[in-house]
């Protein structure tokens, strides 16, 4: 009996909803971390990002307008179909950043926990960063956070799971929709994502996932009228600078990269992340004023 050939993952972009080979028509390898070869993975175009913004805007308004409760049940439904795969990426993640089993484990548990965590934080965020400001007149003073809008994030080079999560679920739980560019060395774990995403109630263009030569995908995103911010975390210092002077053209909100040493993306995340892609509305109504219910308010 001969013996049966292994069937290779095709891996492909995620864009609205949807999974698009590159325009282009390009691929590049992936080794792991002895050079051995993963797999190939598009290349995404300038196209291709222009393509992931138009899907992201497309999705903004629907994922913003969802109530804080829904966005955190969905955020929890994707930690629950990881979970379901857990043993997938405890693969890829090995394979990817040539870890033993043991610790692509813990990096896998901690990026399902995190999920969870901002899951609980997309009903509490307003609370937090928003409230009633005393002022001197006759007046309520009220502020509320609103999503920033398209956020193009270019998630961590040195951890292609946890890192990636950790610059993912903070943007889209308070209401931004993404367009992710993977780690350039390490992208199949969060094309693998893409998967999860596409079958956990999340809607379409809400995340978008592209792969390839970051400095490449970057530049577009970054000088593009219609993304609102970016997360340079995936960013060398060189290229940073470069992408924050082409981010000033509409003003962009931008997250500068971590220092050269890297980000300990295990450590427990606070607000910012969060913090970062929220504009703060404040509406002003003067007191003692009528409603239509002939109530004073």
């Amino acid at each position: 009996m001969s013996e049966r050939l292994s069937v290779f993952k095709t891996y492909k972009l995620y864009v609205g909803g949807k999974f698009p080979r590159s325009e282009s028509g390009r691929v590049y390898e992936v080794t792991d971390a002895k050079g051995k070869w993963l797999a190939n993975a598009p290349l995404s175009s300038r196209k291709d990002a222009r393509d992931a913004v138009v899907a992201a805007r497309k999705a903004f308004g629907g994922w913003s307008g969802a109530t804080a409760y829904n966005r955190g049940q969905i955020l929890y439904r994707v930690a629950e179909m990881l979970e379901g795969r857990r043993e997938q990426y405890v693969a890829e993640v090995a394979g990817a950043e040539g870890l033993s089993k043991s610790k692509a484990a813990a990096q896998v548990d901690a990026a399902i926990d995190r999920w969870v965590w901002y899951a609980g934080w997309t009903d509490k965020i307003a609370q937090v960063t928003g409230g009633g400001n005393p002022v001197a007149g006759p007046y309520f003073n009220l502020s509320s956070p609103e999503p920033t809008g398209v956020v193009a994030v270019l998630a961590p080079q040195d951890s292609s799971f946890l890192g990636l999560v950790s610059v993912v679920a903070p943007v889209i739980a308070t209401g931004n929709t993404a367009v992710v560019v993977a780690s350039e060395r390490h992208p199949l774990p969060a094309l693998s994502l893409g998967e999860v995403l596409a079958t956990s109630d999340l809607p379409g263009g809400v995340v978008n996932i592209l792969s390839g030569r970051t400095a490449e995908i970057a530049a577009p995103l970054a000088a593009h009228q219609d993304v609102n911010a970016i997360d340079l975390a995936g960013a060398g210092e060189e290229l940073a600078k470069e992408l924050e002077t082409a981010a000033a053209d509409n003003l962009k909100r931008v997250l500068r990269p971590q220092p050269v040493d890297g980000a300990d993306w295990s450590a427990t995340p606070g607000t910012e992340r969060m913090t970062a892609f929220l504009e703060t509305k404040t509406v002003w109504h003067p007191t003692g004023a009528l409603g239509a219910s002939g109530s004073s308010y």
